[in-house]
C-alpha cells in the first residue's frame, strides 16, 4: 500500500464516522422534539383535567352560587377598574347629571343619593297590624288581685296557631213533590250542581288545598296523606294523584288561552328548560324499567303571564312548536335547539324570525369558572368588567324604559366596544388550548350580537334570571321531593298548574283561593272566554260575579256578559310595560 493512501483512508473513515454521528444526532433531535410534543401534550391535558375536576368538585360540594372578592379584582386590576369607571362617568355625565328625565334617584337615610338598595333590619314586626284574629290572655297575681289597684297590662305580642279544621260539605239538594193535572204526584230533585270532577269526592275548596300543597309548596302527595292521616281524615296518594291529574288537564284550557295571547301580543318571552324524571309505563311480567327524561320549558310574557309547558324531548322541533308564529324578542340561552327558532323556522316564509336576546349571567358563569378553577387573569379581568355592566343596570332599575335606552347607548355600548375589542385579542391567544378559559372566551365572540340585543330596547332584560327562578322555585325544588311524574300526561297536567300558580305569584293572587274559585267556576264558563280566567283577568272577572254564589263550597254559577267598552276588562296596549317591572 502506498505511504500518502494512508491519511486519505483514515480521513475518509472520520468523515463516515462524523456523517453517521451527524444521523444520530438529528435522530435524537427528531425524538427528543417528539417526546417534548407529546410531553407538552401530557402537561396540557393534565392541567385541563385538573381543572375540569376543580370545577366539578365546586360543583359538588361548594355552595353553587358565583361568588368571587370583588374588592381583590378591583385590587388586582385597579388599572381596568379605575379605566372603567372614568369611561363611565365621561360617558354618562350629560344624563346622570340630568334633571329634565323625571327620574328620581334613589337616596340614602342621611339624603345622600345612593345607587345600591341597602336593607336594615326591621327589627320585631308589628303583629296587630298583621289583621288577624286576637285571643287576650292575662296573666293576674293571685295575691295582689282584689286587694291593690290594677292599674293596666304590659302587653306583649306573640303569633299562634291553631290547626286548620277540615270540614263536611253536605250537598243537600231540595226534593219537591209535585201534582199533575191528573192528580198524579211526582217528585222532582234539584239537579246537581256542575262540578269539574264527576262524581268525586273532594269539594274545590278541599282540591285546591291539595294542589297547592304540592305544586306551591312542592310537598308530595304520600307526604300529605301521612298529614291529613294525623287529623282523622283518610286519603290515599293515589286518589290525590288522579284529581291532579284530571284538573290540570282540565285548566289546561286557561293555560292555552294564556300562551295565545302571549304570542299575540307580548313584548318578549323569555325561556328557560330543565329535565324531569318521567316513570315508564309498566309492562306486565316484565322486568322494571328506568324513568325517562322529559323537559320542562318556562316562558315569561312581559309582566302579563308565566307559563310552563312540558315535552318529551328536549329538541329543535319541539322548541319551534311552543313559539310557532312569534315576531318578538326572545331570551334564551345559547343552546343549539333554540337555533331553529332564530333560523326562521317557526315563522312563515318570508317573515322576520324572531330576535335573540342572550344572557350575560350564562356568559359571566363561564368567566366564573374559568376563573375559579384556572386562576386566569384573562378571566377575573372578564368578571370585573361584567361585573360593571351589572351594576349600571342596577343603578338604572328604577328609570323609565325610554331613559334607560338612552343610558345605554352613551354608556354601556362604548363599554361593550372595548370589551369586545379586549376579548377578540385574548380569544386569538388562547383559542388554540382547549379549556375553561377558551371556552368561556369564545362564548362570548360567538354571541356577541345577541348579547348586545339588550342594547335595542329599554324594556330588555341583561340577563334571563327571572326564568332560572321560576323553574328553580317549582321544577327544580319539586322532583327533590317527589323525585318523578307518572306519565307524561301528568307531567303536561302539572305543567298547567305550575303556570296558573306562578302567574297568582306574578299578580299577587292567593294561589288557592284563586284555584278553589276557578274550579267552581270552569264548568259554567264559556269556551270562548277562557282567557277572563287567567290570573291577569282574575280580579277583574271576579269582581263581575255574583259573591253570594262564590261564598258557597258549591253551587251554581251565574257567568256575566262579556265585558262591554263601558267596563272592559282587558286594558288597552298601546305598548308592551318594561319586563323589568314583572320582574
Amino acid at each position: 500500500m502506498p505511504v500518502e493512501s494512508a491519511p486519505q483512508t483514515e480521513l475518509e473513515a472520520a468523515l463516515r464516522r462524523v456523517a453517521e454521528l451527524e444521523a444520530v444526532v438529528s435522530s435524537m433531535t427528531t425524538e427528543l422534539k417528539t417526546v417534548r410534543a407529546e410531553r407538552d401534550k401530557l402537561r396540557r391535558a393534565y392541567e385541563q383535567l385538573k381543572a375540569h375536576l376543580e370545577l366539578l368538585r365546586r360543583r359538588i360540594f361548594v355552595a353553587k352560587a358565583e361568588r368571587i372578592d370583588t374588592s381583590q379584582l378591583e385590587m388586582e386590576f385597579a388599572e381596568t377598574t379605575a379605566k372603567l369607571e372614568k369611561l363611565a362617568k365621561e360617558l354618562g355625565e350629560d344624563s346622570d347629571g340630568a334633571s329634565d328625565d323625571g327620574a328620581e334617584s334613589r337616596s340614602s337615610d342621611d339624603g345622600r343619593p345612593s345607587g345600591k338598595r341597602t336593607s336594615k333590619g326591621s327589627g320585631r314586626p308589628n303583629l296587630r297590624a298583621l289583621g288577624l284574629p286576637e285571643e287576650r290572655v292575662e296573666i293576674l297575681d293571685d295575691e295582689l288581685e282584689g286587694k291593690a289597684e290594677r292599674i293596666g297590662f304590659e302587653e306583649t305580642y306573640l303569633l299562634g296557631r291553631r290547626r286548620v279544621g277540615t270540614f263536611v260539605v253536605v250537598l243537600a239538594r231540595a226534593t219537591y213533590k209535585t201534582t199533575a193535572e191528573d192528580g198524579s204526584a211526582e217528585l222532582v230533585t234539584v239537579d246537581k250542581p256542575k262540578e269539574i270532577y264527576e262524581r268525586g269526592m273532594l269539594a274545590p275548596s278541599f282540591i285546591a288545598y291539595l294542589l297547592t300543597k304540592k305544586f306551591r309548596w312542592g310537598m308530595p302527595f304520600h307526604r300529605l296523606a301521612l298529614e291529613l292521616a294525623s287529623e282523622g281524615v283518610s286519603l290515599d296518594d293515589s286518589t290525590m294523584c288522579r284529581y291532579a291529574e284530571h284538573v290540570g288537564a282540565t285548566l289546561g284550557c286557561v293555560v292555552d288561552a294564556m300562551a295565545t295571547e302571549a304570542k299575540q301580543k307580548a313584548f318578549c318571552l323569555s325561556t328557560d328548560a330543565t329535565g324531569a324524571a318521567i316513570q315508564p309505563v309498566r309492562i306486565p311480567g316484565g322486568p322494571r324499567q328506568a324513568c325517562a327524561k322529559g323537559h320542562f320549558f318556562v316562558v315569561l310574557a312581559d309582566k302579563d303571564h308565566v307559563f310552563f309547558e312540558y315535552q318529551p324531548k328536549h329538541t329543535s322541533e319541539a322548541v319551534c312548536s311552543m313559539f310557532r308564529g312569534f315576531k318578538g324578542y326572545i331570551q334564551a340561552d345559547a343552546h343549539c335547539v333554540y337555533d331553529a327558532l332564530f333560523r326562521g323556522d317557526a315563522v312563515a316564509e318570508g317573515e322576520k324570525p324572531p330576535d335573540e336576546v342572550a344572557c350575560w349571567s350564562h356568559c359571566r358563569r363561564k368567566f366564573w369558572e374559568a376563573a375559579i378553577t384556572t386562576k386566569d387573569p384573562t378571566a377575573r379581568e372578564a368578571l370585573l368588567r361584567i361585573r360593571m355592566l351589572f351594576k349600571l343596570e342596577e343603578d338604572w332599575a328604577d328609570l323609565a324604559p325610554k331613559q334607560r335606552h338612552d343610558r345605554r347607548q352613551r354608556v354601556t355600548r362604548p363599554m361593550l366596544d372595548d370589551f369586545f375589542a379586549w376579548a377578540e385579542g385574548v380569544f386569538a391567544r388562547v383559542r388554540d388550548v382547549r379549556g375553561p378559559v377558551a371556552t368561556a372566551f369564545g362564548y362570548a365572540i360567538r354571541q356577541r350580537e345577541a348579547l348586545r340585543r339588550f342594547l335595542d330596547d329599554g324594556r330588555l332584560r341583561l340577563e334571563n334570571n327571572a326564568a332560572e327562578r321560576a323553574l328553580r322555585s317549582s321544577i327544580a325544588i319539586g322532583r327533590k321531593a317527589w323525585l318523578f311524574f307518572g306519565s307524561d300526561d301528568h307531567a303536561q297536567s302539572a305543567a298547567n298548574l305550575f303556570s296558573l300558580i306562578a302567574s297568582c305569584q306574578l299578580h299577587h293572587l292567593d294561589a288557592e283561593a284563586y284555584l278553589a274559585d276557578v274550579i267552581r267556576v270552569l264548568p259554567y264558563w264559556p269556551r270562548d272566554r277562557y282567557l277572563e280566567l287567567a290570573p291577569k283577568y282574575w280580579a277583574a272577572t271576579r269582581a263581575r260575579l255574583d259573591a253570594r254564589q262564590l261564598e258557597r263550597p258549591l253551587g251554581p254559577i251565574t257567568v256575566p256578559p262579556p265585558a262591554s267598552e263601558q267596563y272592559p276588562l282587558f286594558e288597552p296596549r298601546s305598548s308592551a310595560p318594561a319586563r323589568g317591572d314583572a320582574r
